[in-house]
């Protein structure tokens, strides 16, 4: 178990788009292994759902990735170096102070006053695409500029600026670009930003989330700008992606497609299946820590300065529910891990739950009969992207 074995790496050799890596799930199937990463970097995948859980909110583990496994093979780190404002990077107290005064505005009751907004700005793209006719693009129509408009809007930007905000998430988030180009697209996005910044600072707004930066927190300007560009780049990209391949899951799935046409107002609890479910069937390994000390899991020591990546395969974990590996839109929602966990938990989770349930039961319920225009395995997917999701989903309604 201590020797290291070359897995396969996240998003590759896929024999259909929505399942693991081939051979994947049968090397992680006796526990931790460890994962030759394309830039060179070895790693332990974690895959239990237990384990997953220790890693992600054990202290001894650390969120700096200076070095970190990642899917460049040129080794340009583009998401993983501590600077300023980067508080994924994190650890303790330091981490804590930037996410504390940003809890606010991911609130539930923040969010649930924002619902009615999302579901106008989701109406009006499916007004237009339903104007436009089939067959249409669900990534081009909705996945990818509804979730842009949205975190804009919550952190008080202007929407024309949306291209901005894909362009820099496709820099940040690509597998093939350098951290040159990233830093291009950011500091074009950072002028934009700053003009915002000094907007909020005359006004003394703290209704949206940049005038609450500004104007209710000690944060420095280069802290400020760095942690909006990755709230607008993230906040998009993750949305964006679960959206198409849920829509996918379903399509593939039509004795779960009648669950929610028969009850949409479950959307809530169904979202927590599909994320459960279609982030586990993905497998591949993602979120990277470093061990400070020995530490067990799994019954397996990871050595101090090891690398350990954590697999989203453990939602499919029996300890998580009865029948892990079977998608039920039916069962009851259960503690996933679709979100991560421990102190890094995707800040923004409860934002992309209302999207994600507006979503679905606004498509489902305006076009009962939308379809795949073409086969789901003949679709294209962004292989090229750190963040597995589909390029184009054609659909027809008719």
């Amino acid at each position: 178990m201590t020797e290291a074995a070359v897995c396969p790496v996240p998003h590759e050799n896929r024999t259909h788009p929505l399942g693991a890596p081939a051979g994947f799930e049968e090397a992680l199937g006796n526990g931790p292994v460890k994962m030759l990463w394309p830039n060179g970097v070895e790693a332990w995948v974690v895959s239990s759902y237990a384990g997953v859980r220790q890693v992600l909110s054990d202290s001894r583990f650390s969120a700096n990735k200076e070095g970190a496994p990642e899917m460049r093979t040129e080794g340009e780190q583009v998401l993983g170096l501590p600077e300023p404002g980067n508080m994924n990077v994190m650890d303790g107290d330091e981490h804590l102070r930037l996410r504390r005064p940003l809890s606010r505005a991911f609130m539930v009751k923040r969010l649930n006053e924002m619902r009615p907004r999302i579901q106008e700005i989701v109406d009006q793209h499916f007004d237009e695409m339903e104007r436009r006719g089939e067959p249409a693009d669900l990534v081009s129509s909705v996945c990818l500029p509804v979730p842009s408009l949205v975190i804009a809007e919550l952190l008080g930007v202007a929407p024309e600026h949306q291209e901005l905000f894909q362009a820099t998430s496709r820099e940040m988030f690509g597998k093939n670009g350098s951290r040159a180009e990233y830093e291009a697209k950011a500091a074009e996005l950072g002028e934009v930003l700053a003009k915002v910044v000094e907007e909020k600072k005359a006004s003394g707004s703290t209704d949206d989330l940049i005038g609450l930066m500004v104007n209710d927190t000690d944060f420095e300007m280069d802290e400020l700008l760095m942690l909006a560009i990755g709230l607008l780049a993230a906040g998009h990209e993750t949305t964006s992606n679960f959206f198409g391949l849920f829509t996918l899951t379903l399509f593939e799935n039509p004795d779960q497609l009648a669950v929610l046409k028969r009850d949409p107002s479950r959307a809530d609890v169904i979202v927590e299946e599909l994320l459960r479910y279609t982030i586990g069937k993905l497998g591949g390994a993602g979120l990277a820590r470093r061990a400070l000390e020995d530490v067990e899991v799994d019954g397996v020591t990871i050595r101090a300065g090891d690398w350990v990546t954590v697999s989203s395969h453990a939602n499919l974990d029996e300890q998580l529910c009865p029948h892990a590996g079977e998608l039920d839109l039916e069962r009851r929602a259960v503690p996933h891990l679709g979100f991560g966990f421990g102190p890094h938990q995707c800040l923004g989770a409860n934002l992309a739950r209302a999207e994600l349930q507006i979503l679905l039961r606004t498509l489902f319920t305006r076009f009962p009969d939308v379809r795949p225009a073409i086969p789901v395995a003949e679709m294209a997917f962004r292989e090229d992207m750190i963040t597995y999701g589909a390029a184009a989903i054609p659909v027809v309604w008719s």
